[in-house]
């Protein structure tokens, strides 16, 4: 009896060693291999997969030595020989062709031929530089895809050949991206999470034990006595940081699924994330890790696609290129895997839809099936407001969404965001039906593009696009929030005040810093609003600032399109100057200076087709400046874009009381414009102290709606009573509108 029981253990340890597991799963390939031929999106994707790994093999293998950076022809072809490699061991599997076996096999052998005696990269950008590339990022992202690869045709192999690619090539690859550069594997941040999944993934492979645990618990006596800095001016290792790809999920990862880095690298990260946790799911399914901080892996996907705009453009928050969507490969990733693992919501498959491909594996399979048989539903993104910090307490980002996203508003009160984080604390974005209207920069860099400081980060990053001047937000004393100082930074967030979308035709978003500038605390309200006398929903935005001492403070708009029309005089200069000298303001030229000529300064721009007027309530002090990016920067790597911004000197306790109002149309077939001319009458803050601020707007058909904060009490069953003029006003609540 004993003996069976040993036996059957044996049988059932060496069925668990059968390749492949770690992405594919025997069973897996058994069933994809059943429904080939009958599942359109999937069999869309083997021959679009076909294609261009079989144009690959004609080309022959080519893996030359490393000499570029990032858009270089080296970079790019060791780039592209993982992405290849990935794919078919993939093909191997399903289609039974050894052809791409063999292809595989002899890449290995060539990088296993060349790696022994590989230098360090030559480029020495990278706090940590790679042999592969030039940072140990993309040597990370290199083991990553190929650890599939080598899963797909690990059985296939003799013995012999694989003992020889683990000693020479995978196993000294994972101790150089993890034992030889700590600083870069054992830290908090989307480039450890890849160097943790590569590491994981290739120790899932060859069944290694210690690799494993050195993936999830990072490297034990690191040696890394103090901090450094890396090439994007974060820290390499901040103190009392734990290592590991489960502390990677832990810390960035707000309990709502919000990735403190931003959309932009959450949408990077969440490759290694997923599939490394089904590399784990699959071999190792005793650590549950979907189950990981209440599942948050598979949350995250879910928020990820409620930070893009009707198109899938993520929102430019910290740094990020615009454009970067959820048709991105990555996203292809999650929400299969989301979906397959995650309770198979019908909406993400409405996402699949719109991607047009899938994962060749189980979770690709199983979304495909659902397309095909009509289980799709709409993904509906609604008004959400998400918390950023490991316990969701580090401040957060609300997104205010009006209809079917007719207007979208992207209010930031976060936390640092790692060293990809800005100073840009209570900072705006706006949207109409996908659309820019008030625009974040995003990043000053052009990914991948050899040209542009061979694809990686400009310096400009660091003088313009992080810097608080480039924000919709304000700036004192032409300085950056936290003198923008990434230590001091990283220790404060700002703190929501409330969050209220019950009612669609009034949804606000309220928060306070306190950290920022000492001695000055801002607090931002913004709010969308219908209101039956408007075409459109408006935004109105309530700015209170108190100050111990007076200052100079700058808020400025950063609009897209064609001005229009001011109803103040301004004049601009015959020559161009800097309207400043650092923290940002040397970018910004100077094109047009004025000051209000009455108590409500409009003006008025054109887009898409489309009218907007900003309306703020100004004083006869305030300058208004027509502002230009582009200064100081003699190799064009900013966009010149405009701004409208307001300058209020000597102050200490102030209000800055504004509306943004998008109305009528324009069209450049039939020209004609309709509704081209604002509905707003009067913008005034009709009270402001320590307990409460007021702003009414008067339309131009009669109609006046007003907006009290209580600006010490936020509860929402508190009381208050306050008489503005002749008139008593009470309510419930942090707010009062009607």
């Amino acid at each position: 009896m004993l003996i069976m029981l040993t036996i059957g253990i044996l049988a059932n340890a060496l069925l668990a060693q059968e390749h492949p597991n770690l992405i594919l799963t025997k069973a897996g390939v058994e069933k994809i291999k059943a429904e080939l031929g009958k599942v359109p999106l999937f069999d869309a994707t083997v021959s679009a997969t076909k294609a261009e790994v079989d144009a690959e093999i004609a080309l022959g293998i080519h893996t030359p030595i490393p000499k570029d950076y990032s858009g270089g022809y080296t970079h790019e072809r060791h780039k592209r020989n993982f992405l290849i490699l990935q794919k078919a061991g993939v093909l191997f599997q399903i289609l039974d062709d050894e052809k791409y076996a063999i292809y595989v096999r002899d890449m290995l052998f060539q990088y296993e031929a060349m790696y022994k005696d590989l230098p360090i990269h030559p480029q020495q950008r990278s706090y940590a530089r790679g042999k592969l590339f030039w940072q140990c990022l993309n040597d990370s992202n290199w083991l990553v895809y190929v650890s599939q690869a080598y899963d797909c045709i690990y059985d296939w192999l003799p013995p012999k050949e694989r003992k020889k690619l683990e000693k020479n090539l995978f196993r000294p690859f994972a101790d150089f991206i993890s034992i030889k550069n700590p600083q870069f594997f054992n830290r908090v941040h989307n480039h450890s999470t890849w160097g943790n999944a590569a590491v994981g993934m290739i120790g899932l492979v060859m069944n290694d034990e210690e690799l494993i645990q050195r993936a999830l618990y990072g490297i034990k006596n690191d040696g890394l006595e103090i901090d450094a800095k890396d090439n994007d001016g974060g820290f390499i290792k901040l103190p009392g940081q734990k290592p590991g790809f489960l502390s990677n999920i832990d810390e960035p990862f707000s309990p709502d699924g919000y990735f403190t880095e931003g959309p932009y690298y959450q949408r990077y990260a969440m490759y290694p994330f997923l599939i490394f946790a089904e590399g784990l799911h699959n071999v190792k399914p005793e650590y549950k890790i979907f189950e990981h901080k209440d599942s948050v892996l598979l949350k995250s996907v879910n928020t990820l696609l409620n930070l893009s705009d009707p198109d899938g453009e993520f929102f430019s928050l910290n740094d990020a290129q615009k454009g970067m969507s959820y048709y991105s490969r990555e996203l292809v990733t999650a929400v299969d895997i989301a979906y397959y693992f995650g309770g198979n919501n019908p909406q993400l498959l409405s996402i699949a839809e719109k991607q047009g491909s899938v994962l060749l594996d189980d979770s690709g399979l199983a979304v495909a099936l659902g397309v095909r048989d009509g289980k799709a539903q709409p993904f509906i993104k609604k008004s959400i407001n998400l918390s950023d910090g490991a316990d969701g307490k580090q401040g957060g980002v609300g997104i205010l969404r009006y209809g079917t996203e007719d207007l979208t508003l992207v209010f930031k009160y976060a936390a640092q965001g790692l060293s990809h984080g800005h100073y840009d604390k209570l900072s705006f974005s706006l949207f109409e039906k996908g659309d820019e209207v008030i625009q974040d920069y995003g990043l000053a860099r052009f990914v991948n593009i050899e040209q542009k400081g061979g694809g990686n980060y400009l310096k400009e990053n660091t003088t313009w696009a992080k810097q608080t001047i480039a924000h919709n937000t304000i700036v004192q004393n032409e300085t950056s929030h936290f003198n923008g100082e990434y230590e001091i930074g990283s220790k404060y967030h700002s703190e929501l005040y409330f969050y209220d979308a019950s009612n669609i035709e009034v949804q606000v978003v309220s928060a306070k810093e306190k950290n920022a500038y000492p001695g000055t605390e801002m607090h931002r309200t913004m709010a969308i609003i219908k209101d039956e006398n408007f075409e459109k929903p408006f935004v109105l935005d309530i700015l209170k600032v108190n100050s111990s001492n007076p200052n100079q403070y700058d808020l400025p708009l950063y609009f897209i399109g064609q001005v229009l029309q001011v109803n103040f005089d301004y004049e601009s200069p015959l020559t161009l100057d800097t309207l400043g000298k650092e923290n940002g303001y040397q970018h910004l030229y100077l094109e047009g200076k004025g000051s209000p000529t009455r108590d409500n300064t409009q003006f008025s721009w054109l887009d898409n087709g489309r009218f907007y007027t900003y309306t703020s309530a100004t004083k006869k002090s305030d300058e208004l400046l027509f502002t230009r990016i582009g200064a100081n920067d003699p190799e064009f790597n900013l966009r010149r874009e405009a701004a409208l911004m307001i300058r209020r000197k000597n102050t200490g306790n102030t209000v800055f009381a504004s509306v943004i109002e998008p109305h009528g149309s324009y069209s450049t077939v039939s020209e004609f414009a309709v509704n081209s001319n604002s509905s707003i009458l009067n913008l005034k803050v009709v009270h402001d102290d320590a307990e409460y601020t007021a702003v009414a707007v008067k339309d131009v058909n009669g109609g006046e709606c007003l907006m009290i904060i209580s600006n010490i009490d936020s509860s929402k069953t508190s009381t208050h009573k306050l008489k503005i003029g002749d008139r008593d006003y009470q309510w419930s609540g942090p707010y009062y509108f009607k």
